[in-house]
């Protein structure tokens, strides 16, 4: 049960769809190359439906909410917590479990940043602390990785791309992957179009595909949603959320 909380879970921590004031790591799969600025608390927030099954389960999800804390530490280094709140039914026995899911504590890196070669390269590492109860823990502590690259093609397009590593405390861990297409509509409106996913357990490889949409409703807060599938697995999902960012550093006064 938890490995499916874990995977839908990590659809909400994402790339940004557009070169936009407000750069935030949502809703896509692929994390924003790019960290907030010294003294910045952004708050990313939504909330998911899902569903997947095979032969042997299936599940339903509901994550409400999900709430990605960030944090400017210092140029190029931001601290991160994910925290949410999961409610999973087995659709088989109809046994529901809901409750706070296992914390996540991160950072994210800026390696390199070249406006001339328009290229922004980071590093993004969380730690999963088992904190929640039975049914929605690993039990173990598990990480989660990701190498962020994103080019600017034009004012118009912008392209991300993640590899990354996953381990949960057991097993061989999954290796992830995920390529994100960034459209500008307008000054606005985003979207975006991205395949991703997963060498699970180094073996099985599920692929998946999902499209979203961003608005900007002012220079410090944006609305998302989007919407993904499995193109060799059975899942579907749809989110809805917003972001927010706060500038706590006093830089104006």
């Amino acid at each position: 049960m938890y490995k499916y909380v874990v995977s839908l879970a990590l659809l909400l921590t994402s790339y940004a769809v557009s070169a936009q004031t407000i750069i935030t790591d949502r809703p896509d799969q692929t994390e924003s190359s790019l960290t907030i600025g010294r003294g910045e608390l952004q708050i990313e927030t939504g909330i998911l439906y899902g569903t997947a099954k095979d032969d042997f389960f299936s599940e339903e999800l509901v994550l409400a909410p999900t709430v990605l804390w960030r944090y400017g530490i210092t140029k190029g280094i931001e601290l991160r917590l994910l925290t949410e709140i999961a409610s999973v039914k087995d659709k088989l026995t109809s046994y529901k479990t809901s409750g706070i899911s296992d914390l996540q504590l991160g950072t994210k890196i800026q390696i390199l940043k070249k406006q001339d070669i328009k290229t922004d390269i980071a590093f993004v590492s969380h730690v999963i602390i088992p904190t929640a109860k039975d049914a929605l823990t690993l039990n173990e502590i598990g990480t989660i990785n990701k190498l962020s690259i994103a080019h600017d093609i034009g004012e118009t397009f912008g392209l991300g791309y993640n590899v990354g590593y996953d381990y949960f405390g057991f097993g061989s861990g999954n290796l992830t992957y995920s390529l994100s297409l960034g459209i500008g509509i307008s000054e606005k409106v985003g979207m975006y179009i991205e395949p991703f996913g997963a060498l699970v357990k180094l073996d099985n490889h599920e692929a998946s595909f999902d499209a979203g949409i961003t608005y900007l409703v002012k220079d410090n807060l944006q609305l998302d949603l989007s919407a993904g599938t499995g193109l060799n697995h059975k899942m579907k999902y749809i989110s809805f959320g917003g972001s927010i960012n706060l500038d706590l550093s006093n830089k104006d006064k």
